[in-house]
């Protein structure tokens, strides 16, 4: 099931792909052009049946002879079938594109990442796979803003994997000051999804320095609709106080909400799938694309 954490996790990824392409190439030792042409690809890496094949995210960088693509996992526990199934989207993502591939699995927790970091041995003599991870080992403990402005993607995605670090309140500060420094369309989509990535009290501390430090970014407008839903959820229910904050978002930014779509919304009683409608709600370009 995809909860919120998955996809807030996914959306740091994925959004921005300039910003994403900085991160990489400060991660990973791979050959992402440093500047040209980026976009999505289709995650869904199956000939026969997509379902059955379908990555969290897939970026294609550069053109021509220089193209390279990154196929995108987040991982939230382990899964052996993945061990059998990440091989194939290497491979049919290189036969579709036709370039060199990477598969970058981003692990929130310890669990995951030792159980990612493995060797998975095909049976094809000398053919084995390591999968590219973004973990608490790899990412920087920036409490910097200066540094966290120059890498921004790096940065927010950092804060999700350092969030049991002993210096996460300060790691928060860098990073909610870094954002004030960047577009704050792009900045409050990002504090949004670190957010909803982190959990416990990770989230909480993450949360309480957006509500006592004021940014341009913070987006107060989204925030009170989502913190108005919150307040009728603790007397109407917390599901439909939140089903209605995801009805409310789209209306207040004129997307037209059909009867249909209402009553789907009002009639959900799973928090996680409202906490994922309203991330959605924010910047879908039409009302029905939140159920996608």
């Amino acid at each position: 099931m995809v909860t919120a954490q998955h996809e807030g996790l996914n959306k740091i990824a994925t959004f921005d792909l300039e910003c994403t392409r900085d991160m990489l190439r400060a991660l990973f030792d791979v050959p992402i052009p440093k500047s040209g042409e980026a976009c999505t690809a289709s995650p869904d890496l199956s000939e026969v049946d997509p379902g059955v094949c379908r990555a969290d995210g897939a970026i294609l960088y550069g053109e021509g002879g220089e193209k390279f693509g990154v196929i995108v996992e987040t991982q939230r526990a382990p899964d052996e079938e993945k061990c059998y199934s990440w091989l194939e989207y290497i491979a049919n993502f290189r036969s579709r594109e036709k370039c060199p591939a990477c598969l970058v699995v981003i692990c929130p927790n310890e669990r995951v990442a030792r159980w990612a970091a493995k060797v998975i041995s095909t049976g094809h003599p000398g053919l084995t796979l390591k999968v590219l991870t973004i973990d608490k080992w790899n990412t920087p403990v920036i409490t910097d803003a200066g540094q966290a402005l120059d890498n921004i993607a790096l940065a927010v995605i950092s804060t999700v994997t350092q969030s049991e670090h002993p210096r996460f309140g300060e790691i928060c500060a860098a990073t909610q000051q870094a954002l004030g420094g960047i577009d704050p369309g792009l900045a409050y989509r990002y504090a949004r999804y670190v957010t909803l990535s982190l959990e416990g009290d990770a989230q909480e501390g993450w949360s309480q320095g957006m509500r006592t430090m004021t940014y341009p970014y913070q987006g107060k407008y989204a925030e009170g609709l989502i913190a108005e839903g919150e307040a009728k959820g603790r007397v109407e229910g917390e599901a439909r106080g939140e089903a209605r904050a995801v009805l409310k978002i789209l209306e207040s930014r004129g997307l037209s909400v059909s009867e249909e779509l209402q009553n789907r919304v009002m009639g959900c009683q799973e928090r996680a799938v409202l906490d994922i409608w309203v991330a959605r709600a924010l910047w879908v370009e039409s009302a029905e694309e939140i159920f996608d």
